[in-house]
């Protein structure tokens, strides 16, 4: 009869690992989440009740009066100085950690990495000390974790599935070539989206579930280099994957409509209601999925169809909207002041607009059919788009279409 083995669990650091090298044919480890969660100060509230009823069992565990957090592995701005300087210390413990978890790993062993977080910037950050630490990424999967009732989730873009990481030792220092690793990066794309798009993944976890068949392209280089020989940033890897991840999103939530019928503003405003709705996000993660087609957050700002306020940045509903252009020159300009007028009753006005802007173009309905999808029932810019399209079957428009194609 098999001899079972007792587990045995330690207590330490993961910055420096008891253990010899080549050691174990597996990890598995679930780090602390950049800026998520402030593990020591929440452990607070159990540790003072536990150092009550078990301190005296365990002396070595409870010997300050609060859990230790001079070496906590999160990037919390308060206790670092600043953000700026928090970020470089959780990157380097991470990294550190990292490099453990490659030495005490066998030659052929498997680490398996669980992270979420809905910014680009901590991915980076994690990815940045995965490569540093000699580990490439050779699979990955969403994994839905996390509850859609909880109050993190009610006024945030926050996610709902962890990625699940599965990597090994880099043995090589072979250099990627940009254009060649852009090429793989698309190509696992194009096999993994759609699979992601059929599970219903959306928003934030459809972004970032994304990076992991990316990183499978670039990971397994040293490094990757542009034809000038300057090296490839993960920050630009992953922007590229963004991108891509976007053009792709908006092809089918326009059920491959012709993108080039809608401007990249358009697009932009669709690709936000199916990600996040009508809630906010933060500025630097809003600028980035505007960068990913094309557009200015701020020039949206300056026309009034977004708003940053304390580093939060919301997108405009039409209802909320204070600012228009004298002519509208976008599609989602057109078709938020197309709703406000079927609202007014002004079907006179709302006729000429259409006739002089979009309402030729069957992309301009498409549009409008496909935000008012995003939104949930009982919401108001959803009613208004609602009316809009009721208003097309007694729409006749007379002249030329002045937007289309020659």
């Amino acid at each position: 009869m098999k001899t079972l083995k007792i587990p045995q669990v330690h207590w330490g650091s993961a910055t420096e690992l008891p253990y010899p090298d080549d050691f174990f044919d597996a990890v598995l480890t679930d780090p602390p989440y950049y800026d998520n969660v402030p593990y020591a100060d929440l452990s607070d509230f159990f540790y003072v009740w536990l150092k009550r009823t078990v301190g005296d069992l365990y002396p070595d565990f409870f010997a300050t009066p609060l859990t230790p957090k001079a070496e906590e592995m999160v990037a919390d701005a308060s206790k670092a100085g600043g953000m700026e300087e928090a970020r470089r210390r959780f990157e380097e413990m991470l990294t550190q950690s990292f490099r453990e978890i490659r030495r005490v790993l066998r030659p052929d062993g498997i680490a398996v990495i669980v992270f979420a977080h809905k910014t680009t910037a901590a991915w980076e950050t994690i990815i940045k000390a995965l490569l540093d630490a000699g580990l490439f990424m050779t699979a990955s999967w969403p994994i839905h974790t996390e509850m859609e009732a909880r109050l993190r989730a009610q006024e945030s873009a926050a996610l709902a599935s962890s990625i699940y990481m599965v990597c090994r030792k880099r043995v090589t220092e072979e250099i990627g070539d940009f254009g060649e690793v852009q090429e793989e990066i698309r190509r696992k794309l194009a096999e993994k989206l759609p699979e992601f798009w059929r599970q219903g993944l959306q928003g934030a976890d459809f972004f970032m579930s994304a990076i992991g068949p990316a990183v499978e392209a670039f990971g397994k280089y040293a490094k990757v280099v542009k034809l000038s020989g300057e090296e490839v940033s993960v920050r630009e890897l992953l922007d590229f994957a963004r991108r891509v991840t976007a053009e792709f999103a908006v092809q089918r939530i326009l059920e491959n409509g012709n993108l080039g019928a809608v401007d990249p503003e358009t697009q932009f405003y669709l690709l936000w209601r199916w990600s996040y709705g009508q809630k906010s996000l933060e500025f630097d993660e809003a600028r980035k999925l505007a960068q990913a087609r094309g557009v200015d957050l701020e020039l949206l700002a300056r026309k009034g169809l977004a708003r940053t306020q304390r580093g939060i940045t919301r997108l405009l509903s039409p209802q909320e909207r204070e600012r228009w252009p004298e002519r509208p020159q976008t599609m989602i300009d057109a078709l938020q002041l197309a709703a406000i007028l079927w609202k007014r009753g002004e079907e006179k006005e709302l006729d000429e607009l259409l006739a002089n802007t979009y309402g030729h173009l069957e992309a301009f309905w498409q549009v409008a059919q496909a935000v008012a999808e995003t939104l949930p029932e009982g919401n108001e810019e959803r009613r208004l788009l609602h009316g809009l399209l009721g208003h097309r079957k007694t729409l006749r428009l007379e002249g030329p279409d002045l937007f289309s194609s020659p």
